[in-house]
């Protein structure tokens, strides 16, 4: 399978995990009582990790790949927006998470959870699309 079509794949997997965790699992953490929301709050980020660490590890991987194959406007800016997530999700949402593992339910945390993560989302929207023109733009098409 081409490194294009494998990068739109993890692409992909990352757009639509994003956007669940934006509409729906970050916004059901209010609907927790407050001793139950830590004790799930552990469990789902110890769960997620494993869903989300090989998709961007895979996605960051693909794109040094392509970055060392050649410089372009697809490659640079894919680049900096997975750069960018990077660093959201490190300085901005472990310390939220880690926030909330040790302080346990506290609304403003919450909030900022839901209000913050939009910028990923967008994030993540682009990065996809992007993905997608480009393969569309080299004229690949998925053979089995």
């Amino acid at each position: 399978m081409p490194l294009l079509i494998v990068r739109l794949c993890l692409d992909f997997g990352l757009l639509v995990l994003i956007w669940i965790i934006q509409l729906v699992v970050y916004p059901s953490f209010k609907y927790y009582p407050r001793a139950q929301l830590l004790e799930w709050h552990q469990k789902y980020t110890r769960q997620i990790t494993y869903i989300v660490l090989p998709l961007m590890l895979g996605q960051l991987v693909c794109a040094g790949i392509q970055l060392w194959n050649g410089f372009s406007w697809y490659t640079g800016s894919s680049c900096l927006i997975i750069g960018l997530l990077w660093g959201s999700t490190f300085l901005q949402f472990v310390p939220l998470h880690y926030q909330i593992d040790k302080e346990g339910f506290k609304e403003e945390v919450l909030d900022q959870l839901v209000q913050k993560n939009w910028f990923r989302t967008l994030l993540w929207t682009m990065l996809f699309f992007i993905s997608l023109v480009k393969v569309i733009s080299n004229g690949k098409t998925i053979t089995y």
